[in-house]
């Protein structure tokens, strides 16, 4: 990846926790990471386990320019950062940025939370590359590199989390995970992801499943089916796995999602899009 096109790739597609095994390696058992290419600048959308092989990939193609956004910090989406090479690699510029804490110096204290004793054998001053922390408030439009524009939106999840929307050129792409839906549609959603052209979609639960967890801030495949097609959505990946799911039963739902909206898959570790 690396052309002047809006470029995805999957690296981690589960929620709470890893799930790896023979009945997962379908679909995949590492928890949520996304890399986005813009040009020559690399974004990653949260560090869950499957950030670790794609750090391994970033230290071996020598990329520098690393943009790491997180959506909240719920362990499934931070659990892999200790082991992102890039971070003990010197001469990378690594930006980390989060806006679902609203505190001085939020994303530098949730990092340096996450990577000490007793939990890691180093803390923060054992990185070689140069760290910049960003903090932001989720509604903030940024800027991180040239010609490159994301937006963002707080989501309905215990604690906060933030939505993105990358665009760069014509091309854009949403991450909505986690969030829980509201009875009827929100506005402000519908508006936010209207018209991009890939919507990655948190679709832990079934609309059967899902009265037994109102209250843990997740979504439906159904819903996500509902969201996309209000606002006009070209493709609709669902994201963010229940662990307990093994491939045939993401298989399942996946071919009923397309019956009912052909543009719709299930998201895979090591898919790539280019838009």
């Amino acid at each position: 990846m690396g052309t002047g096109k809006l470029q995805l790739k999957f690296w981690g597609v589960r929620g709470s926790i890893p799930s790896p095994g023979a009945d997962t390696a379908a679909f995949g058992g590492n928890t949520a990471c996304v890399e986005l290419v813009a040009g020559n600048h690399t974004l990653i959308i949260d560090a869950g386990s499957g950030i670790r092989a794609l750090g391994d990939k970033l230290c071996t193609d020598n990329s520098t320019s690393i943009d790491v956004f997180f959506s909240h910090c719920h362990f499934d989406h931070i659990e892999g950062l200790p082991f992102f090479g890039p971070l003990y690699a010197s001469g990378r510029k690594l930006n980390f940025w989060s806006g679902h804490i609203q505190r001085p110096d939020a994303t530098r204290h949730m990092i340096a939370s996450l990577i000490r004793s007793p939990y890691f054998p180093i803390d923060p001053s054992g990185f070689k590359a140069a760290i910049t922390y960003l903090d932001f408030q989720s509604g903030d439009t940024l800027h991180p590199r040239e010609k490159i524009v994301v937006r963002t939106i707080p989501l309905y999840h215990p604690g906060g989390a933030t939505g993105f929307r990358v665009a760069f050129g014509c091309s854009s792409v949403c991450y909505i995970s986690d969030v829980e839906h509201r009875p009827l549609l929100e506005t402000s959603l519908i508006e936010f992801v209207s018209g991009t052209d890939l919507m990655i979609y948190d679709a832990m639960y079934t609309d059967e499943e899902y009265p037994k967890y109102v209250g843990f801030g997740h979504s439906t495949w159904q819903e996500a089916i509902k969201l996309a097609n209000a606002a006009n959505v070209g493709t609709l990946v669902l994201y963010h796995h229940f662990p307990g799911r093994v491939d045939d039963d993401l298989a399942k739902i996946e071919a009923m999602a397309q019956a009912k909206r052909p543009h719709t898959l299930m998201a895979r570790e090591g898919m790539e899009f280019q838009l």
